[in-house]
This record gives structure tokens, C-alpha cells and sequence, in this order.
């Protein structure tokens, strides 16, 4: 570190310089022979004193503007030579002499005002503090302030919450809330299992606060804005007003990506025109939308909005109006339409936040497709199963049991007679951009092809499995389960005499891995063809995977459920196949209870039959026993 305190900083860089102080000679000779990448030795540069004597800003003193990293030199980037493994190491600070300490100390003279951490004991109750969150930006918003607010003793209210890099920040105005905060770093445990660290520096006011309007300057505002309405169109244009001829007049500056502006044209809009349907904001450099998410609650109607040559960099800011019910968009020069590969991706992301959305940059959109439900509406009560005829409830039941059976029973190549040869399949698995708990869902995760997240064409072919020896060798790669059969809901979705495609939801529970004994729900679409012996052949088959609800998990293996058979078809002939089938369609009950019910009885139908209907006029028949 060289004297006077020329020594650099960095938040990002901790490591400790080999060189001593200034007045201590080198002792690394000058090498010959090394090429143009020879370093230059510490005699050959040009050096320039600078007065270090007052740590401060220096050139870059507007901290309080600016929220992003700002890049510091280090001066010893002037004295690294090129490494020479066997060269001679040059002088190093005496540790007895407290050389590191020494080093601390310099580092810490001078940091500047604002990366010092201010004395909170001595603040005042009004000084402003900014609370930098490092890495928050894995974090969703709501989750974090949170558990802030759930866990921090003094109540406050976070000003101006945005991202920095890959960091979050935000200002307090209270010092009892600064030091809550303090306390509370590395006690807070994200869902990942890592502590929350909170960094509490003393700060000036935030840029965005230091410009209120005052009560003239809103009515010069409101007045400004009343030339720009166009009454007989119900629009708004508000295109470059800072530049507005009659705020110039009047000294006044409004800049809309400021937040106290633009809340200020919010309330405008409130209390005046709130029927606006039109609203024009392009060309006024804003570059984010925080402050416009109430927009929906000043103008619930409207329909068109400009955002065209502005400052936006991320589709994600898009996410504060998507409660509008916008029809048409204009976003065109924007950093942000740079961000996307085609036209079709930026249409879908769009249209993402805003389905009903008919033009966007002045094209024309295809039409919508929208289930247009506007009051709250209860959904219809529960039903269970749906099959539209006897006959296909008791071919589909015979597939399920058998399918299961094998699928559960540790060996699933016995599947590959229930799929036909030109077969697909997938998998898919919720996720959400900044879920941290997508890793609950183990091996699942990584075969999940949910087309909602993945865009990339060639992951989402690569995880399509195609022809059957593909799909079983698939699926034996997934974890050894067990179904409970009870769980089982069927619906048929559409039938043919060449086709029929069914879905099943239901519970099962990982057998093995570090998700052992884990329940999970799940829903799987079959489509099928006919194939010999009134039996199935899957050509498609997709599988989803969810948590389960707690009302899932309170009903499901309610009962033990048989110990999954080595053997890939059940033990029964052919006569009581049929025996069982028939007294499942009679009963009610489903397969499992129903083959109880007659081997309880010697397979003797009518004696089963005589039994089932005592017990059940009885009510000795759990209700899990029947078919939902």
C-alpha cells in the first residue's frame, strides 16, 4: 500500500497486494529476453502525485445520483509485472510489525463517507440510510420485504426499491429502523439455506425525493396538461413534456422518470380525467415503470398507452402494468425490444402481460384467445371420474391397474408392450424464474420440459422422447415409485372408434434417493389406439408433476397399499379377470376392494355379492373402497 493512503478499494476485491509501502526498494531484477509481454518495471512508468489527503468523491461526487457500482482504479495495477514462478519474490510487509494491520488500517482511512458504515446510535431520527441487499436480485420482491417486515422490530416503510447490478437497494429515513435492519443481517434464511446480509450505509436524500413539486408547480402542471388533452378522443399526450413550452416559461422542470413527477401526473389523472382511455408517454427517458403500477387504479379504462422512445432494458418491467387491460401498445425504441431473437418472441412476451393486446408498434396482432370472465365466479363442485360408458370405464381401469403394476414394480421394461412403436412423451414440472425451490423436485426437474419457460427449440426437442424403446429406457431412469390406486381420477377427454384420450390425476410417493417417502401429485394424459385383445397402445403420453395439496396428502394412502409385484401382470386367469372386472362395474368399489370382496369369498360371485351389499347397508365400507 503506498503511503499517504493511495491505496484502492473495492467491495468486490479482498485480496491483499504483495508489495509493501512506497519507499521500499524492489528487489526483483529486470528479465531479458521476455517478448512484448514483458511488464514494465516500476522505474519505466509515468507517475503523477495526487493529494490523497482528503478522502472524499473526488470527481465523481454526485453518489447521491447514482445507485450502480462506480469503477475505482487501483493504483497497484501499475506495479504488477508479468508472474515469474522462479524469479526472486520481492520484499514482503513484516507481520511482526504489524504489516496487515497496517494494510486494514489505510484500507479503512479511506473509504469515502458513503461505504463507511455511519455511527446509526448517533443519527438523528430524520438522517436517510440506504440498505444494500447483495445478490437480492435472486430474490422475488414480495418474499423479501416480507420477511423483512415480519422480522424487523421497528415498522418502516422501504423509498425508491430497485436493482443494482445483481443487488437490491432501497432507502429508510429513520434511524431506529436503520439499526433494526443492522441487527437483523445474517438472520434472515432464504429458502435455499443461505443468511440475508443487509449492509447499512448513511446516505443522502434520494434523488427522486429532493425534487417535490410544490402546490404551484402541480397547478402549473395541471394547467400544462389541460392544452394536452384531446377531450372528444378521451387522450392524453404527454410526449417530451419536459421540453413543453409553458413549463419552460415557468422554470419548471418535470422529468416523468423522476418518481415525484410522475406520481404527480398520476394524481392529476385521478382526480381529473379519469375516463382517459388514450395515454402518450414516449420520449421522456424512463427507464423504469415502479412508479406507474398504480396506473390501473387513476385510469381503470384505458386501452392505448405509448412507451416508444424511452429507456426500458427489461420485459420484466412490463410486469408493473400487466393488471392493464391494454389493446394497444407501442414499446419501439426501447433497449429493451433489442433483448429478444425474433419478432414471435417479442410478440408472445408482450402478449404474456397482456393477452387482450390487438396492435403493438402499430401492427396489427392476431385476435386474442381469452376466457373473458370479468365478475369472480365459483368453479362447479367436484364430481370425481367422468367415462361415457360403461364398457370404456371398465377397458380403462384394466389398463390403469396393469400399467401401474409394472410401472411401480421396479422393472418398467414390461411397458414397452403398452406403447406403440412411433410413441412420445414428456415431462413438465412448475417453475417460476426466481423459485428457488425447483430443486424439491430432484430428478424431475432436469427432464422438465415446460414450454412456458423453455424457449430454446433445441432443448425443447431434446426432451421429447420419441419411439417406444426411447420412452421406457426414459422412464426407467425416473425414481421407483408407488401410485395410490384410491387416488385415481379419470376423465375422458375424447373418444373415436380409432382413438381415445383419457387424463388421470392422482398421488404417488417416491421409494428411493434423498426424496424418499415423498409425495407428489400428479396429472398424465394418455392418447390411445385400439389394439388386440380389447386391451390399449399408447401413442402419446404426457406426464406433469406438482406438490401436492394438503388435502391431497390427508386423503392418500389412507389404506396400506399392496406391496408392488415383481411380476408385470396380475396373478388371476382369465375368468376371473373378467369375474373382477364385472363386480368392480356392479359394486362401485374400485379393483383392489372389489378382488378382496371375492377371494374373501372363494371367487364365488353371487356369495360376494350377497356379502358387499350387507356391509354396505351397514356402512362398513370405507369410502376410499369406491371409484371416485
Amino acid at each position: 500500500m503506498a503511503e499517504g493512503g493511495k491505496g484502492g478499494y473495492s467491495e468486490h476485491d479482498d485480496r491483499v497486494g504483495r508489495g509493501g509501502s512506497s519507499n521500499r526498494n524492489f528487489s526483483m531484477r529486470r528479465r531479458k529476453g521476455r517478448g512484448p509481454f514483458r511488464g514494465k518495471m516500476y522505474s519505466e512508468m509515468n507517475h503523477h502525485q495526487k493529494n490523497w489527503g482528503n478522502a472524499g468523491f473526488g470527481p465523481r461526487s454526485r453518489g447521491e445520483e447514482e445507485d450502480d457500482d462506480v469503477p475505482m482504479a487501483d493504483p497497484h495495477d501499475a506495479l504488477r509485472s508479468r508472474y515469474t514462478p522462479y524469479g526472486q519474490r520481492p520484499n514482503r510487509p513484516d507481520r511482526e510489525r504489524g504489516g496487515l494491520s497496517n494494510l486494514n488500517l489505510m484500507v479503512r482511512k479511506n473509504l469515502s463517507a458513503t461505504d463507511r458504515n455511519f455511527d446509526i446510535s448517533n443519527a438523528t431520527k430524520k438522517t436517510w440510510f440506504k440498505v444494500t441487499i447483495p445478490y437480492g436480485r435472486k430474490y422475488e420482491k414480495a418474499w423479501l420485504l416480507g420477511a423483512i417486515q415480519k422480522q424487523c422490530d421497528v415498522p418502516f416503510v422501504p423509498l425508491e426499491i430497485h436493482y443494482a447490478s445483481n443487488r437490491i437497494v432501497f432507502y429508510v429515513e429513520d434511524a431506529a429502523a436503520a439499526q433494526a435492519l443492522r441487527h437483523l443481517s445474517r438472520k434472515i434464511i432464504d429458502p435455499e439455506g443461505f443468511k440475508v446480509v443487509f449492509l447499512i450505509n448513511s446516505y443522502c436524500p434520494p434523488p427522486r425525493t429532493v425534487h417535490e413539486l410544490s402546490q404551484e408547480d402541480i397547478e402549473h402542471l395541471k394547467h400544462c396538461m389541460s392544452k394536452r388533452y384531446d377531450g372528444s378522443q378521451q387522450a392524453l399526450d404527454l410526449k417530451s413534456i419536459r421540453t413543453d413550452p409553458d413549463l419552460v416559461a415557468q422554470n419548471l422542470d418535470v422529468v416523468l422518470n423522476r418518481r415525484s413527477c410522475m406520481l404527480a401526473v398520476l394524481r392529476i389523472i385521478e382526480e381529473n380525467i379519469p375516463e382517459l382511455l388514450s395515454l402518450n408517454l414516449s420520449d421522456n427517458k424512463i427507464y423504469r415503470l415502479d412508479d406507474m403500477a398504480s396506473l390501473y387504479q387513476k385510469a381503470p379504462n384505458l386501452k392505448i398507452l405509448n412507451l416508444s422512445c424511452n429507456q426500458l432494458r427489461s420485459e420484466r418491467d412490463l410486469d408493473k402494468l400487466k393488471t392493464l387491460k391494454l389493446e394497444e401498445l407501442w414499446l419501439d425504441n426501447n433497449p429493451l425490444c433489442d433483448t429478444f431473437q425474433d419478432q414471435s418472441s417479442y410478440i408472445s412476451a408482450v402478449r404474456e402481460r397482456f393477452p387482450k393486446l390487438l396492435r403493438l408498434d402499430g401492427h396489427d396482432l392476431p385476435p386474442p384467445i381469452t376466457f373473458d370472465v370479468e365478475a369472480p365466479t365459483t368453479l362447479p363442485a367436484y364430481k370425481g371420474s367422468y367415462f361415457p360408458s360403461d364398457d370404456l370405464k371398465v377397458l380403462i381401469l384394466r389398463f390403469l391397474q396393469q400399467y401401474y403394476t409394472i410401472y411401480d414394480s421396479g422393472d418398467r421394461q414390461g411397458l414397452l408392450d403398452a406403447y406403440h412403436d412411433g410413441a412420445c412423451c414428456s415431462l413438465s414440472t412448475p417453475f417460476r424464474m426466481n423459485n428457488p425451490s425447483r430443486s424439491n423436485f430432484g430428478d424431475y426437474f432436469k427432464y422438465s420440459r415446460n414450454v412456458k419457460k423453455l424457449k430454446d427449440p433445441t432443448m425443447r426437442f431434446k426432451l421429447l422422447k420419441h419411439t417406444r424403446l426411447n420412452v421406457v429406457a426414459f422412464l426407467s431412469e425416473l425414481p421407483k415409485t408407488q401410485h395410490d390406486i384410491n387416488s385415481f381420477v379419470v376423465d375422458v377427454c375424447a373418444q373415436t372408434n380409432t382413438l381415445l384420450c383419457f387424463s388421470v390425476n392422482g398421488i404417488f410417493k417416491e421409494m428411493d434417493g434423498k426424496f424418499r417417502e415423498m409425495m407428489r401429485a400428479f396429472t398424465r394424459v394418455f392418447i390411445a389406439v385400439p389394439a388386440g385383445n380389447d386391451g390399449l397402445c399408447i401413442v402419446n403420453d404426457q406426464l406433469f408433476i406438482r406438490k401436492a395439496s394438503i388435502e391431497e396428502l390427508r386423503k392418500a394412502f389412507v389404506m396400506p397399499a399392496p406391496t408392488p409385484s415383481s411380476s408385470p401382470v396380475p396373478t388371476l386367469s382369465a375368468e376371473q379377470q373378467e369375474m373382477l372386472q364385472n363386480f368392480s362395474l356392479q359394486s362401485g368399489m374400485n379393483l383392489e376392494w372389489s378382488q378382496k370382496c371375492l377371494s374373501d369369498n372363494d371367487w364365488v360371485y353371487a356369495h360376494a355379492a350377497h356379502v358387499f351389499t350387507q356391509l354396505k347397508a351397514q356402512g362398513k365400507i370405507p369410502d376410499v373402497a369406491f371409484l371416485n
